[in-house]
């Protein structure tokens, strides 16, 4: 992906987030972030689209098998958690002393 254009998101590793569309909609559960991947505008989280995959045997794990793991999901189906309000909060961006600090709409609480 080019850089000229690259995207910039209000989600970071270690959030909470809450799924607000898929089959793990849940608007009342907060999950951890574990992974942003910003060129396919993705992220990984705890527990969300669980997937099965079939690994053969090698060096690391000699058995091999069905694994189960999580799979990203889009960016577009997130919300970042509020904790003041107690649910998902929309995120504006804006600068203090020289640095970009996120903040809920929803309660106007800056986001660590």
């Amino acid at each position: 992906m080019n850089n000229r254009f690259k995207p910039k998101f209000n989600i970071k590793k270690g959030d909470k987030v809450v799924i607000i569309a898929g089959d793990d909609k849940d608007l009342k559960k907060s999950r951890k972030v574990l992974e942003v991947f910003p060129d396919e505008s993705r992220v990984l989280v705890e527990g969300v689209n669980i997937v099965t995959k079939h690994s053969k045997p090698s060096a690391q794990n000699t058995k091999g098998g069905i694994v189960k793991m999580e799979a990203p999901v889009h960016i577009s189906n997130v919300l970042l958690w509020d904790t003041k309000s107690g649910g998902p909060s929309k995120v504006k961006r804006t600068r203090e002393n020289g640095k970009l600090i996120r903040i809920a709409k929803k309660s106007g609480e800056v986001i660590k």
